[in-house]
């Protein structure tokens, strides 16, 4: 049975998109290409990215145009993120992305239904709409912002459902990092299953 063709022609709306370092996470440290979609339903109160919400308000390219515009840098890993990017279909523009040799991860709150082809599926649950049950499983990573202490039962929540091999980070919510780092310190020592997760970015001051 053949695989359905890739349709290059397929519009997404595009906040922005840039090439930088990933700044959270497993792949932290590594060049990455973000491509960053417009739309999302989940309204995290903290989201630093509120300007992503509205997907009418965004460009809309091809697959083939964000294709060739990361085939213009040397990237190897593309970062398919938002807003809450599987609003979209996303089997075409990881099929052109896959056939043209990148690695393809992507960072999603899990709230609709998985689309597009995965090298790693980073899954980052939000109380504001909780992720798809089918999705949890799947997940190469689990990402956790930690706001309150309450956070913290909802980091356990998910890490009871994903795979033995997911990989269990806790980040500290921007803002608050200073009064919630600690914190996630003193839990990581104390489940040791945790990772700690910072926005070096963010420090560094890059995209």
């Amino acid at each position: 049975m053949q695989d359905k063709k890739t349709d290059i022609t397929q519009l997404l709306p595009v906040m922005e998109h840039f090439y930088t370092i990933q700044g959270e996470g497993y792949h932290q440290g590594r060049a990455a290409y973000f491509v960053r979609l417009g739309g999302c339903d989940v309204g995290c109160v903290w989201c630093d990215v509120k300007e992503s919400w509205d997907a009418s308000i965004h460009p809309k390219l091809s697959v083939e145009t964000i294709v060739s515009l990361i085939q213009k840098t040397p990237a190897k890993l593309v970062v398919i993120t938002g807003g809450e990017p599987l609003m979209h279909s996303l089997d075409n523009l990881t099929m052109a992305l896959q056939e043209a040799g990148f690695e393809t991860n992507i960072e999603t709150s899990g709230a609709h239904p998985l689309s597009g082809r995965w090298n790693w599926i980073c899954l980052s649950p939000k109380k504001f709409k909780a992720p798809l049950p089918a999705i949890v499983p799947l997940a190469h990573e689990l990402k956790v912002v930690i706001f309150h202490k309450s956070d913290f039962e909802w980091a356990e929540k998910y890490a009871s459902q994903v795979s033995d091999s997911c990989k269990c980070y806790l980040q500290p919510e921007w803002d608050k990092a200073a009064e919630v780092t600690p914190l996630i310190v003193e839990y990581i020592k104390a489940n040791p299953r945790w990772e700690l997760s910072l926005q070096i970015h963010k420090y560094i001051e890059v995209p």
